[in-house]
Formats: structure tokens, C-alpha cells, sequence
């Protein structure tokens, strides 16, 4: 692949210590204080989205969304502090935070507080990046390291609808929140098609140079 550490998961396990055994026992484990975590904030994504479309209870559904954002936040902390890294936790935070991405998204089109023409092309960035992601695991590959523009664009976002949430209405904050909303709504949208663009293209190119490399090793 196009990362020069990226590994097929037959070869990793050459030539392991008894000490690369331990830590991949390690990276096994469920129950960890950073996968806790996450699972807290994966059981608030249903109650944001029904604080946001049942009765709209825009600030509270702002603090789940402040919680998950401090929790995230806390999680990647603590795995590194704790030492309690797990495949588990490298695929369930990053799941949580689309989720919690989606349901905003979903949340914002019912509500119309976004066009749906925006809703469109972040979901259709999140689904090709998703299909790239499967690609990738079916060549038995490790994905591409996320970038920095995906992760500003995270950023952004995540700053961005609560903001949106706060420009609602007429009241003084509102009108004082909306223009820095639709900055880092416009700024984090521009990113995040961006960063899957690039996400994209590095798997497409990823991938057809292991089928060059494998169709001439056969032929050799």
C-alpha cells in the first residue's frame, strides 16, 4: 500500500517476541477504561438525536454532544497513560464519532437547519471513504493513517454544530454565534471532502500498485 509501514496481517506476526505476544493479548481486551468511554459516548448518540428531534431541547443536546467531544478527548489520554491500547478501541472511537457526525447531519436536514444538498455530499464522502475502508481490509492491509486535514476538519465540525445549534433563534447569543457557525461549518465541510478525496485516491493508487506488483511477481 501506499504507507510504507502497512503490513498484511499474515506477515506482522513474524518473528515476534514473547513481548510482542504480550501486547497483542493486550490490544484484545474489552473491558478498558478508554473502551468504556467509548461506549458511553456510543450510548449517547441515541438520546442526542432524540433531544434534537423530539423536544428539542437544543442545550442539552448540546452538552451530550460536549461530553462525547471531552470523553474523546479522554479516551485517547488514558489509553496512552494507562496503557490500554485494543483493536476494539481503535475501531470503536473513530465509529463513534461518525455516528455522532451522522446523527447531526440527520438531525440538521429533518430540522432544516442545514440544505440538504450539504447533508448529501458529507454523508457520500463518509460512504466512499467507508467502501475505501473495506477495500483496503479485504487486500489484507492496514488502513491509510488519517491525516491532518481530516483531522482538522473534525475539528472544525465538531466546533461548528454546536454552534449551529446555538445560532437558533433570535436572541442575542444566537446572532452572535451564527456567523462563527457557518465559518467552521464551511471551513470543516471544505476539509472533510477534502481529506475523503485524498483518502480515496490514496487507496485507488494503493491498490493498483500491489496488483502491479503482484501480476509481475507471477509473471517473473
Amino acid at each position: 500500500m501506499v504507507q510504507g509501514s502497512a503490513q498484511r496481517p499474515d506477515q506482522a506476526g513474524r518473528g515476534e517476541t514473547p513481548r510482542g505476544v504480550v501486547a497483542d493479548v493486550a490490544q484484545d481486551r474489552v473491558l478498558t477504561v478508554p473502551n468504556l468511554l467509548s461506549f458511553l459516548r456510543l450510548a449517547g448518540v441515541p438520546l442526542f438525536l432524540w433531544l434534537l428531534l423530539g423536544p428539542k431541547a437544543d442545550l442539552l443536546a448540546l452538552v451530550v454532544l460536549v461530553v462525547s467531544g471531552l470523553t474523546d478527548w479522554l479516551d485517547g489520554k488514558l489509553a496512552r497513560l494507562l496503557n490500554q491500547y485494543s483493536r476494539l478501541g481503535a475501531l470503536l472511537d473513530p465509529a463513534v464519532d461518525r455516528l455522532y457526525t451522522l446523527a447531526t447531519l440527520f438531525a440538521f436536514l429533518v430540522r432544516e437547519i442545514l440544505p440538504w444538498w450539504v447533508v448529501a455530499a458529507l454523508v457520500l464522502r463518509d460512504v466512499a471513504v467507508s467502501v475505501s475502508l473495506l477495500l483496503v481490509r479485504r487486500a489484507g492491509y492496514a488502513p491509510p493513517e488519517v491525516n491532518y486535514i481530516g483531522k482538522a476538519a473534525t475539528f472544525n465540525l465538531m466546533y461548528g454544530f454546536p454552534l449551529l445549534l446555538l445560532a437558533q433563534g433570535d436572541s442575542t447569543a444566537a446572532e452572535i454565534a451564527r456567523p462563527f457557525a457557518y465559518a467552521f461549518v464551511a471551513w470543516g465541510g471544505a476539509l472533510f471532502l477534502w481529506s475523503g478525496l485524498l483518502y480515496v485516491v490514496q487507496v485507488v493508487m494503493g491498490l493498483r500498485a500491489d496488483r502491479i506488483g503482484t501480476a509481475g511477481a507471477a509473471s517473473a
